[in-house]
């Protein structure tokens, strides 16, 4: 047993309070990191059509990066969480240690594997001759500081998951102010173009992890991470690898997503692939902030399945379920009404303008749905109900997404590049709603029959 308690006691009864001291910090944490994008993005644009188009392409390969750190942290905070609410105290720090010792390895092979592949990913992504250095010039410099990147998420998803979220949304602030600082200076005051916001990215990332390293050297949390507490044991590796493998997945699949769809774009011209870029970048940032709030609630979930209290959990569901979609209907009409002064914040150019305006809208036509797809993936991860949470995160970027934007564009040209993105959208939508569903239908048999459905809802 701890010495000290969580630094926000998981069992607190006041259940709504709970939620919004963890949601919170860590949708302003997470939108911080949004806000980081749109910061660079604004930055870039001024360097012309071909530096918004080389970041955007670049984006992939971000998106692809960081689905190994958000499979690895969605699997240990569901493991941590879960465990704390049994009262395994000293498992849910060795889960902790392990997930830290294996993303360090896995953060430099994968840098060394990307930077000897660079030019050949972005040939597929379908860079053009005057796109191709600039893309290369900013990739190469931000996988640098990659492994660090792998550890500050990791790191991240630990500290939420024990209900410190509010040290984890300072960190994000931290960096995100170290990096809006930096930008200006590197890319125009020390004329470092792209590289410039790379580097400032990269600076930013080492303020991040020296935060954590002193966060867990102090002792702040109830999780422990030591050298001691890592275990390599087979069950314990394949219990954090099998929850987060849908969420690994999901982003391995949204980089092929973004791959074709840029593919996609690439015959219509640099505009139109910036103009993509901006559409998808603006996705990114609404999503942000609905995953945040669901990340920050995790733990109450995992940690009510630990304990088999599951009328707290079903309570807990139901609040979390409303505020996702309150957030993601009202980002949509957002969107809708005031594309073009947005788009305007990423590029000056009439053409990029037009053609983007028209894509932001069709791409956020149905991302209403995105509350529910978030909330139905988060609570199956906190179950640790790891194929059916594959099932509803696979399909948005995945099954649904990807033959769409092989199939559509060759029909009906750009107009069935966004079509793809919309119907795609309402299709995870409705999969995800059959699921919840049916998972709050199992919620309130458990509760008629609790020591039954205890146990076959922890099968």
């Amino acid at each position: 047993m701890p010495t000290k308690k969580p630094y926000i006691d998981l069992s607190d009864p006041n259940l709504l309070g709970l939620i919004l001291r963890l949601a919170l910090p860590s949708v302003v944490g997470v939108s911080t990191n949004a806000l980081q994008q749109v910061v660079n993005a604004i930055f870039v644009g001024a360097l012309g059509a071909q530096a918004i188009a080389a970041v955007g392409m670049t984006l992939p390969i971000v998106v692809l990066l960081t689905a190994v750190g958000q499979g690895i942290g969605a699997g240990t905070a569901s493991f941590i969480s879960r465990q704390l609410g049994a009262g395994e105290y000293l498992e849910a720090s060795r889960g902790a240690s392990t997930a830290l010792a294996v993303a360090a390895p896995t953060g430099i092979i994968l840098t060394v594997a990307l930077l000897l592949n660079l030019q050949g990913i972005f040939v597929t992504l379908g860079a053009t001759s005057t796109i191709m250095p600039v893309a290369i010039d900013y990739a190469a410099t931000l996988l640098l500081g990659y492994t660090l990147m792998l550890l500050n998420i990791v790191n991240g998803f630990i500290v939420r998951a024990e209900g410190n979220t509010r040290f984890s949304m300072w960190t994000m602030i931290t960096a995100f102010i170290l990096n809006a600082v930096l930008d200006p200076a590197f890319i125009f005051l020390l004329d470092l173009g792209v590289r410039g916001a790379a580097l400032a990215t990269l600076a930013s990332q080492i303020a991040a992890i020296s935060l954590y390293i002193a966060y867990f050297a102090n002792l702040r949390g109830i999780v422990l991470v030591r050298i001691s507490h890592i275990s390599l044991r087979a069950d314990r590796i394949r219990q954090l690898a099998l929850i987060g493998a849908p969420a690994t997945m999901t982003s391995i699949l949204s980089a092929i997503a973004f791959m074709l769809l840029y593919g996609a774009a690439a015959p219509f011209g640099d505009d139109s692939i910036a103009a993509v870029g901006i559409a998808v970048r603006l996705l990114t940032i609404g999503a942000l902030p609905i995953t945040g709030f669901c990340i920050g609630s995790q733990a109450i979930l995992g940690f009510g399945w630990g304990s088999r209290d599951f009328a707290r959990v079903l309570k807990t569901a139901k609040f979390i379920l409303s505020m996702t979609v309150a957030l993601s209907v009202a980002y949509s009409a957002a969107v809708v009404i005031f594309a073009r002064p947005l788009v305007r914040l990423f590029s000056d150019s009439e053409k990029v303008t037009e053609i983007a305006v028209s894509t932001c809208i069709v791409f956020h036509l149905f991302f209403g749905l995105f509350g529910i797809q978030s909330f139905v993936t988060a609570m199956l991860q906190s179950f640790g109900r790891a194929r059916l949470s594959a099932v509803v995160s696979l399909a948005r970027q995945g099954y649904l997404f990807i033959p769409a934007v092989m199939l559509f564009p060759v029909i009906s040209g750009f107009n069935g590049l966004l079509a793809s993105q919309a119907i795609a959208e309402l299709g995870a939508g409705i999969i995800a709603l059959f699921v919840m569903f049916h998972q709050f239908a199992e919620l309130r048999r458990s509760l008629r029959h609790p020591t039954s459905r205890a146990i076959e809802l922890a099968g």
